[in-house]
């Protein structure tokens, strides 16, 4: 073994591991942050800080992992996570909802109710529009602002209180869902990561290094303890090991150190270093698919997205410019598309390793018949809403056509052809209580049969909350922290 180097290193520098390698460096820890992506010390380029655009997500961007995944069956698709200082809270929507106070209870697990997050979601934020306590704080290092809103943008608003959603004017107040403005991690129109957020102001920090460019392949145990990481420049050696890799990336890193289910282990030819059956089970992840509409005439926004509904387990999010020209992908695409996502899925998927020893993940959507039923009514939900007054008179909508809709089967069918993904994986390194088998960290996120080794990152969540997890993602780096103070 060799001596610590370090009293902690942590795997990637995204949404979780950013906020995490921070706050440890404010107590003092010497603290190694590695991310395998390019780490911009003199600043993101444009196509990281610009929240109308989504180009930095397509494939073959620079910081993009690009990673295969398999929605339903044998269908392939390609599943954006930023490869890049900053995460994939570098490369999203910027879109910044909190987990409910429901998600968090379902999690039934100590240290871990509302009452308990609560203050770190505070923590984290500086909402310029809700600033005051006891929801909300004013001095936190990611600025949570709603963006100005459009003629079409309101047209939406009253299309939802058309059909009887309620107003919900703070998506983070944690009050009863309905149709309100989108909190975003912008500031001066600029998509602000959590790179940005809580590395910029400690670059100087003795205590805190980073290092881009940097690939990890697998953690170092020795007689049960994680006592490093090797990685393509050789072994790096620390007091403690932290993987913030993602949802996808520590998993698969946890599998190649050969931590995880061990039948599957051995099959890849592994050697098993800790049996831990939960690896890459229990996979959630938000089901979606896109209605389609067509302007009559151009219809000027401030941003291409501005509001969300929800409404019992759907969200549905209208696109206000054309996804095309938002991803960079189509200049020319005239719709616009209202995105319908199912947010408590009853179907589980898995990650395991690929026969090329790549991580493969399997979404395994729409296995549970109730999870089609649901995402059908979210469908005709949404077509009803661009028949609602105030947006009926300003398009046409193009898919699904009505023939569809009438029909049971064909809906199916349709939602099938056109199914995808919301790209957030939860659930894969899931936290859970003393007995619980498929659990593989537990409450204070330490790895089950492994000592000095963490895992901080959405692959904890039990379940993929019923937002967008992103702020969540964060509020997990700052919890952790917090709990690691305490060993």
């Amino acid at each position: 073994m060799g001596i610590a180097e370090w009293d902690v290193v942590v795997v990637g520098a995204g949404t979780a591991g950013c906020p995490l390698a921070a706050r440890l460096a404010d107590a003092g820890r010497r603290v190694l942050l590695l991310e395998a992506g390019a780490d911009h010390v003199r600043g993101f380029p444009e196509v990281v800080r610009d929240p109308t655009r989504l180009a930095a997500a397509v494939p073959g961007a620079a910081q993009n992992w690009d990673l295969p995944a398999l929605l339903t069956g044998e269908r392939l698709t390609r599943v954006p996570r930023g490869r890049v200082v900053g995460g994939s809270s570098a490369i999203n929507a910027a879109v910044f909802i909190r987990a409910t106070p429901a998600d968090v209870e379902s999690w039934d697990l100590p240290g871990w109710s509302w009452d308990d997050v609560l203050p770190f979601f505070r923590r984290l934020e500086s909402d310029a529009d809700f600033p005051h306590p006891p929801l909300h704080g004013a001095d936190g290092p990611v600025p949570v602002r709603r963006l100005p809103s459009s003629p079409l943008a309101d047209a939406f608003a009253e299309a939802a209180r058309t059909l009887g959603v309620p107003d919900e004017p703070d998506k983070n107040g944690a009050g009863p869902p309905g149709y309100g403005p989108i909190p975003f991690a912008v500031a001066d129109g600029v998509r602000v990561n959590t790179a940005m957020a809580y590395l910029s102001p400690r670059r100087d920090l003795p205590g805190l290094t980073v290092r881009g460019d940097t690939t990890v392949r697998r953690v170092l145990v020795s007689r049960g303890r994680a006592v490093g990481v090797l990685t393509d420049d050789g072994p790096v050696h620390a007091g403690e090991v932290v993987l913030s890799a993602g949802a996808v990336g520590s998993p698969h890193l946890l599998l190649r150190s050969g931590i995880g289910p061990a039948a599957e282990l051995h099959a890849r030819g592994v050697d098993v270093v800790a049996d831990v059956p939960g690896v890459g089970a229990d996979a959630t992840n938000h089901p979606l698919v896109y209605l389609t509409w067509r302007p009559t005439a151009p219809l000027p926004v401030a941003s291409p997205l501005h509001g969300v509904l929800h409404v019992d387990d759907l969200e549905l999010l209208p696109w206000l410019a054309p996804f095309g020209r938002v991803m960079g992908t189509n200049p020319e695409d005239g719709d616009l598309s209202v995105g319908v996502a199912l947010m408590r899925e009853d179907s589980r998927g898995r990650l395991r390793l690929g026969p090329d020893g790549a991580p493969l993940v399997e979404y395994r959507y729409l296995t549970e018949e109730r999870d089609l039923r649901r995402l059908r009514a979210g469908v005709r939900l949404a077509a009803e809403l661009l028949r609602a007054p105030s947006l009926a008179g300003l398009g046409v909508r193009t898919d699904p056509h009505d023939s569809v809709l009438d029909d049971d089967a064909a809906l199916d069918g349709w939602i099938h052809d056109r199914l995808t993904t919301a790209v957030h994986l939860c659930g894969t390194a899931r936290m859970g209580p003393d007995g619980d088998a498929g659990a593989v960290v537990d409450g204070r996120l330490r790895v089950r049969g492994v000592g000095g080794l963490r895992v901080v990152d959405t692959s904890v969540l039990p379940r993929v909350t019923s937002r967008g997890p992103a702020a969540t993602a964060v509020m997990l780096g700052e919890r952790a922290a917090e709990l690691m103070a305490g060993a």
